[in-house]
């Protein structure tokens, strides 16, 4: 699990809460989150792989490359594969050499790798969920900028920058507060500390603060698109921007459940730290509900990688192609884009926003023939169970069809 506490145990005077929290049953809650991180890395690499099932183009014209959106996606997942390995590894030579957790524990011990072991597992660990919390900030950012036209394969590029840039940046301060004047003699109180519980939980409040306010704009602005090109909204309108919320919910929920535990259970944490007697009586309700949310942390911190793969992509299925042979690439979501057709015609498509969901729904959206709205509707089937909704400006596609039939015609005339 991801968690400030780990890297506070590093200290040999560490403060009494993060040693009761640390020091409680710490073989089964190893094993705890080695079966948690396993599953779920597992999982999460099954659910990234190619697979053998073709992703299906329902609609008439080939769809956009996919650009940064989709590449955020990828990186949100193994920013969360790279953190679960991190876990496992810690907790793996945790439970191996119970020896290596004594060193630590020991003040002015002659060894240096268990300080050194301790402190850079934690350092992997809270790094890359440090920075999947950036990426899943500048998810909720890219698709914004989507639907209000700003966003572009270039913006990948500044994600990239401040995503690890703040991730490395935040993840060092706070190491080097906590450690100063060295790892074997912290300096005792809680204020040296607080820097280092800022620069982890910053991205976690960020995302929980911000990401709901950037996802309702987002569908706002997806609802005012579609009545707009429209002028009325029909059924199949309000059917995507339902598929949209839920999508957007689906995300949120992961985040809310997998990380919620940490913010509760810190804040338990640090009552007990204002406390003079941690073990008093009265306090016996609050230790309990600190331990239980500490295992709860355990299982539902690395579960964040297969859970928001299932919220991305939906369940990909088994049928995993590891062929080396190119593949279609899977679009998951997309910005601005050229579109260019087979008589070398280039025009731009407008800036899109794609959103999986189910087939069925996608097949509805596309109609059996039916007339289409002018914002047409094309989904991208992914041979998963799920699909990828991606909304165009069709004045440009019907530019497409007039140039492809003016081609023909002037083909046919050559002939004759």
């Amino acid at each position: 699990m991801a968690s400030p506490r780990l890297e506070t145990f590093c200290c040999p005077n560490r403060d009494a809460a993060t040693d009761f929290i640390v020091n409680f049953q710490p073989v089964f809650f190893g094993a705890i989150c080695i079966g948690s991180a396993s599953v779920s890395l597992l999982f999460s690499i099954l659910q990234i792989l190619p697979k053998r099932r073709g992703y299906r183009r329902l609609g008439q014209y080939p769809l956009p490359k996919p650009a940064s959106s989709s590449r955020i996606l990828f990186i949100i997942s193994i920013c969360d594969i790279l953190g679960c390995v991190g876990i496992i590894v810690r907790s793996s030579v945790w439970l191996s050499l119970p020896s290596l957790v004594g060193d630590i524990s020991t003040a002015n011990s002659s060894e240096v790798w268990p300080e050194v072991f301790c402190v850079g597992s934690a350092m992997w660990i809270q790094l890359f969920f440090s920075a999947s919390f950036w990426w899943m900030f500048c998810y909720a950012v890219d698709v914004f900028l989507v639907v209000k036209r700003s966003a572009g394969i270039s913006t990948i590029v500044l994600y990239h920058m401040i995503t690890w840039g703040l991730a490395v940046l935040l993840c060092v301060e706070g190491v080097a507060m906590l450690y100063y004047p060295s790892i074997s003699s912290c300096e005792n109180g809680l204020q040296h500390a607080i820097p280092h519980y800022v620069t982890t939980y910053a991205p976690l409040l960020l995302v929980l603060l911000v990401n709901p306010i950037l996802f309702t704009r987002t569908v706002s602005a997806v609802t005012s698109l579609l009545k707009g090109r429209q002028g009325i909204y029909t059924e199949n309108e309000r059917r995507l921007g339902t598929e949209i919320k839920i999508r957007f919910f689906k995300i949120l929920l992961v985040f809310f459940i997998c990380w919620l535990p940490n913010l509760i259970n810190e804040s338990l944490l640090f009552y007990l730290e204002m406390q003079t007697d941690i073990k008093a009586s009265e306090l016996k309700n609050i230790r309990n509900v600190a331990l239980i949310t500490w295992f709860i942390m355990g299982i539902l911190n690395p579960m964040q990688a297969f859970l928001n793969t299932l919220a991305f992509h939906g369940w990909t299925g088994l049928d995993v192609d590891l062929s080396l042979q190119p593949r279609r690439e899977l679009a998951w979501d997309s910005a601005s884009t050229s579109l260019v057709t087979a008589g070398g015609y280039n025009t731009m498509v407008a800036s899109t926003l794609l959103y999986q969901s189910h087939v069925q729904e996608g097949k509805k959206l596309t109609g059996n023939g039916h007339h289409q709205p002018s914002d047409a509707v094309s989904v991208l089937s992914e041979g998963s169970e799920s699909s990828t909704i991606e909304i165009h400006i069709s004045s440009e596609l019907r530019d497409c069809e007039e140039v492809d039939a003016e081609g023909e015609s002037l083909e046919d005339s050559a002939r004759h």
